[in-house]
Parts: C-alpha cells; sequence; structure tokens
C-alpha cells in the first residue's frame, strides 16, 4: 500500500518511472536515471535530466504519461490532483501517491517508495540525510512566519513539511495553529506579530531582497532557497547546514 492506503500493483521489475512531483524526480534521477522516462515541467533538478515532459504538476498531460508506458508514476497527496491519479488507475496505470507532512515521515515514505514502488534498494543519500538531521535542534529558538505568496498575502499553516523542517531548526512557526495549511493573512496582522524571523523563501513566489523584505520593517528576514525548505529529497543532505546559515543560526 503506498502512503494513502491504496493498494497499487507493482511490477516485479521497475524499469519505466513517471515522476509527477519534482522532489521525487530528483531523487530517482539520483537513485536510478536509468529508470527514469518521464517529469513535469516543473522538475528543475538535476539540471541536466533529460527525459520526456509531461506539463505541470497540477495539469499532467496523461495521455503523455500513458504514452510513456511507465511501470509505475510517482505523485504526492498534496501536489497532485486525486482526479488525475484516478484517471490513471482506471486506465491500468500504477500509481504510487506519497504523504509527507514531517521530516520523519520524508525518511520513512521514500525509504518505502524506493523499495517498493521502484523495486531498488534504500539509496544511500537517503541513509546520508537521515544522519544529518539526527542532531536535536539548536536553542534559544526563534519565531517565524513563512510568506509563501503576496497579492494576496499566504503563508505556511498547519501540518506542513516546512514546518516540520523548520520546527528541527529550532524555529517554531506562528501560523502553525491556524485551520489551514496555507491561510490567507492581511499583511498589516502579519507585521503585528512581530516574529523573530519573516522566511521568505524563493518558490512558490520568488522572494527577492528587492521583492518581500520591504513589506515587514522592523522585522529581520530572511531570504532562503525554497528548494532545500521545501523538497525532501537528495537536498535534505544538505539542507540543514546550508539553511542554519541563511536563517543566521
Amino acid at each position: 500500500m503506498d502512503d494513502t492506503g491504496a493498494a497499487v500493483k507493482i511490477p516485479e521489475s521497475v524499469r519505466r518511472i513517471v515522476s509527477l512531483v519534482p522532489s521525487l524526480t530528483e531523487s530517482v534521477a539520483a537513485t536510478v536515471p536509468e529508470a527514469l522516462v518521464g517529469a513535469t515541467d516543473w522538475c528543475s533538478h538535476p539540471a541536466d535530466l533529460d527525459v520526456a515532459r509531461v506539463r505541470g504538476t497540477k495539469n499532467p498531460d496523461l495521455e503523455a504519461v500513458r504514452a510513456l508506458r511507465p511501470d509505475v508514476v510517482l505523485a504526492n497527496a498534496e501536489e497532485n490532483r486525486a482526479p488525475d491519479i484516478e484517471a490513471l488507475r482506471r486506465s491500468g496505470v500504477a500509481v504510487w501517491v506519497t504523504k509527507i507532512e514531517t521530516l520523519a515521515e520524508a525518511f520513512v515514505s521514500l525509504d518505502r517508495m524506493f523499495t517498493h514502488a521502484c523495486r531498488t534498494g534504500r539509496p544511500g543519500w537517503l541513509d546520508a540525510a537521515q544522519d544529518a538531521w539526527r542532531a536535536p535542534a539548536p536553542g534559544p529558538r526563534r519565531t517565524a512566519i513563512i510568506p509563501i505568496w503576496r497579492r494576496p498575502w499566504m503563508v505556511v499553516g498547519r501540518d506542513t513539511f516546512t514546518g516540520d523542517l523548520l520546527r528541527h531548526l529550532g524555529v517554531d512557526n506562528l501560523y502553525a495553529g491556524h485551520a489551514e495549511r496555507y491561510p490567507k493573512i492581511p499583511l498589516p496582522e502579519l507585521v503585528e506579530r512581530r516574529p523573530d524571523l519573516v522566511v521568505l523563501p524563493d518558490e512558490p513566489y520568488a522572494f527577492t531582497r528587492t521583492d518581500g523584505p520591504e513589506s515587514f520593517p522592523g522585522l529581520t528576514c530572511a531570504l532562503v532557497s525554497g528548494r532545500l525548505l521545501t523538497w525532501y529529497g537528495p537536498s535534505l543532505v544538505d539542507a540543514r547546514a546550508r539553511l542554519s546559515r541563511d536563517l543566521g543560526g
């Protein structure tokens, strides 16, 4: 069963994989690159990835996916739409869906994905990533808001991988208790919360030094890599050290 509890019939030998998730694409490319035959237009790592493109995570070209004759399609419960997943399954395509909301879940989910869905061994980079995150969070703890969009302003809320990753870095999301996972919050309210940090990633909205920090006068803003903050895969090997540096920790 995949992370959602769905039974997935995987062939004994997996030679053709299509990934509909950028972080999973990078993971497969770093582990069994010869098996990766298709990915989304948003799959940007590795930079030299040369596979068929099947449009986006939210609007994949399902006919193009089927035409690649995949042994398995890799998807994610948050990033991909349930109707697309079900449409592929109805046409006989095996779709393995990951569901990852914490760092601990990422390590377990990726191990299961490679073992059961990709029919390969646990990759060495996954061991290195897990080792990199074993140490306890540094202190003292700090608070943060994490905008992911503006016009309107949206922030990271409850039950997110991003929030849990920051928690392991000693940074507590002020909106972790919000009823929504990505709530829309008026800018004045964000400023009034007076967090220790405003964490500004470069995706999905590309915050820069001249686009974002000016909205939070008097507050400490940290520009970070969205890939390091939100992707679960080989990036986790270096994410802790690089994010700690960029967050000033």
